[in-house]
């Protein structure tokens, strides 16, 4: 598996960067009751196969390992949620100018320190490159991810990191790749729209008001009004 950068087009990645995508895998997640879709080793390892840092022949053989190793599976799905969660509140601190939490940063050092010492450089088109060995190691899905978060942090385009704005929780990270950095929902059909609908009411509902408050003042100072 090769730890390069997501070049346009090469993943399928809907919120920009891997990262994020991976940070994205709970629903509502700035919210009080966040929806968890990793909810088993299968999953992690289908959420990987649909972003495209697992090929089928991997994943079919990393969910073979997973089935001879059962224990071994279970405590790489609980170090992946919590490696999702760190990078989740590091990227939306720096997407609402907060500085980060040390125990995010502390938990994300240590999966790359892992994953770094899993990597090693081949040779790429007259070029090196990175790439990660040792296939069979249950969490290897998860060294791509973390070396895009490290990359990501370290790059300009943190400060296009940006989190729906949506009021209920949404939660979800997405690069902003507007010229004026002007993107401020997950999706303007999905929280856009529900926001627009809700500035509509919200306005009508206050012209509804104050025709109400202009039809209750007495009749002469409604006629004082038209003249």
């Amino acid at each position: 598996m090769r730890a390069t950068e997501e070049p346009p087009g090469s993943l399928n990645l809907k919120a920009g960067r891997l990262c994020l995508e991976f940070a994205n895998t709970a629903d509502w997640h700035a919210s009080d009751r966040p929806q968890e879709s990793l909810t088993s080793y299968s999953e992690l390892v289908a959420w990987s196969r649909r972003v495209g840092t697992l090929a089928d022949r991997d994943a079919e053989h990393l969910l073979q390992q997973a089935a001879r190793h059962p224990l071994d599976a279970a405590a790489v799905l609980e170090q992946a949620i919590g490696l999702r969660e760190a990078i989740y509140h590091l990227f939306s601190a720096a997407a609402h100018g907060l500085p980060p939490a040390p125990t995010d940063l502390t938990t994300l050092n240590a999966a790359l320190a892992q994953a770094m010492a899993r990597s090693k450089l081949i040779p790429a088109n007259g070029t090196f490159a990175w790439d990660w060995g040792d296939d069979d190691a249950l969490d290897h899905m998860l060294w791509p991810v973390v070396w895009s978060a490290a990359t990501l942090l370290t790059s300009k385009e943190l400060r296009r990191v940006g989190e729906c704005a949506d009021e209920r929780g949404c939660g979800y990270l997405f690069l902003d790749k507007s010229r004026n950095r002007s993107r401020r929902w997950c999706d303007m059909k999905d929280c856009g729209n529900r926001a627009k609908a809700r500035r509509f009411y919200r306005q009508r509902r206050i012209a509804i008001q104050k025709d109400a408050r202009r039809d209750q003042r007495p009749f002469s100072q409604q006629k004082e009004k038209r003249r």
